[in-house]
């Protein structure tokens, strides 16, 4: 025993030499008691003569090994917890990210295939707000992105200009900022001159099993009169065209919309335009016409992009070939795509299968004329009667021309004889 509590107390002693240098590194004990050899010996001399402390040395190797041993724990402890702490810190922000992700509402599909929308939709809030007026075909636009009418208004938009979104917002700031000035609702309560307007515009609805109803506008130019009187005021000519316009807009319900339109697929909010050329008087182009013109496409391609589906051109004599060259100007080619010209009227309704007998008669159709079975914008009456007098009084001109003519010819032919007599003497 004696002998082993000798071999323990050297091991007991030899950490006590070291104590001082173990806070300074974690070096290997060999190389900081090299310098030193003469202390190393003492302790252990020490604790050789008294046999009696032998026991209760005993335990201080455990403790001074433990001394030893534990500031080269504890110097790592912190760098361990530091990191510990760092990672845990990391951790916390990502967790806080990801549930503030989960809280999130999740984003419209509408928004997710087409991420130009979602940048037009977010530029709601400044268009607004530059232009002082929200509504738009009678849909009040909000920044609200579950409103289905409001998104479907900036599909159209975004359509018109292929997907550019700033070109979007620019012409969607500019028919705002038209329907504020021209107020296009009030326009459709309005009333026009029946002598420069009667006879020109209707708007048939029909109905179709599965689909929406098909809106069709007609625009008779066969019906002008005096270009003058029609064209020669183009604002006025403007207001009225723009509040047949409405009338059609009206019937697509696009305030009503419960469904998005799929930005690459068919678009259900559309219409047809007939435009009639039978019987015109102005088979050559007039200076007049073409601003009328001119004008008129300029506003209805700012104020109504995407509302037209096919444009159909029906009785156009050959030699009014000038106006397709003149419609084409103006217009850009996605437009002109949705041109058909068609030299007989008769053969319109075959163009709508299922359809057919809902057209007017002079179309192919079997139903009755439009003046008696299509809507228009309100006339003046007074101004109708007064029509129908100015035509009467055209009429008598034209008979009284007409007796002239005869009587001339009786006069020329008693003259003529009377010549014959004379000769014959």
């Amino acid at each position: 025993m004696a002998d082993q509590e000798k071999k323990d107390q050297p091991q007991a002693a030899a950490p006590q030499t070291q104590e001082p240098d173990t806070t300074k590194s974690e070096q290997p004990t060999a190389t900081e008691s090299a310098p030193a050899p003469e202390p190393a010996t003492e302790p252990a001399a020490a604790t050789a003569a008294p046999a009696t402390e032998a026991a209760p040395a005993a335990p201080e190797p455990s403790a001074a090994t433990a001394a030893a041993e534990t500031p080269a724990a504890t110097s790592t402890e912190p760098a361990q917890h530091a990191a510990s702490e760092a990672t845990k810190s990391e951790a916390q922000p990502e967790a806080a990210g990801e549930e503030e992700k989960k809280n999130e509402p999740s984003k419209p599909e509408y928004f997710t295939k087409t991420p130009a929308l979602e940048q037009l939709f977010d530029r709601v809030p400044g268009i607004l707000s530059k232009t002082g007026h929200q509504e738009m075909w009678g849909v009040p636009l909000k920044h609200d992105a579950t409103d289905i009418p409001t998104i479907n208004v900036l599909i159209k938009y975004l359509r018109a200009n292929e997907g550019n979104v700033k070109l979007a917002e620019e012409q969607l700031t500019k028919a705002l900022e038209w329907r504020k000035e021209n107020d296009p609702l009030a326009l459709v309560k309005s009333t026009y001159n029946a002598a420069k307007f009667g006879g020109l515009g209707y708007l048939t609805t029909y109905a179709r099993e599965g689909k929406g109803d098909l809106i069709v506008t007609w625009n008779i130019y066969g019906a002008v009169k005096k270009i003058d009187d029609t064209f020669g005021d183009i604002t006025e000519f403007i207001k009225w065209r723009a509040a047949l316009m409405e009338l059609a807009v009206q019937e697509l319900k696009l305030d009503q919309a419960t469904s998005v339109i799929d930005y690459n697929g068919e678009d259900p909010y559309q219409m047809i335009q007939v435009h009639d050329y039978l019987s015109v008087s102005f088979l050559r182009l007039n200076p007049t016409i073409k601003a009328a013109t001119k004008k008129t496409i300029e506003v209805f391609s700012t104020a109504y992009p995407e509302l037209l589906r096919e444009k159909y051109f029906v009785n156009v004599p050959a030699i009014m070939g000038w106006m397709f060259a003149l419609v084409k100007l103006f217009v850009n080619e996605n437009t002109t795509r949705k041109f058909h010209p068609i030299s007989n009227g008769g053969n319109l309704a075959k163009e709508f299968p299922g359809l057919t007998e809902k057209f007017p008669k002079a179309y192919g159709g079997g139903a009755a004329d439009l003046e008696g079975s299509a809507r228009t914008v309100a006339l003046n009456k007074e101004e109708k009667k007064e029509e129908k007098k100015e035509e009467k009084k055209e009429e008598k001109k034209e008979e009284q021309k007409e007796e002239q003519k005869e009587e001339q010819k009786e006069e020329q032919k008693e003259e003529q004889k009377e010549e014959q007599k004379e000769e014959q003497k």
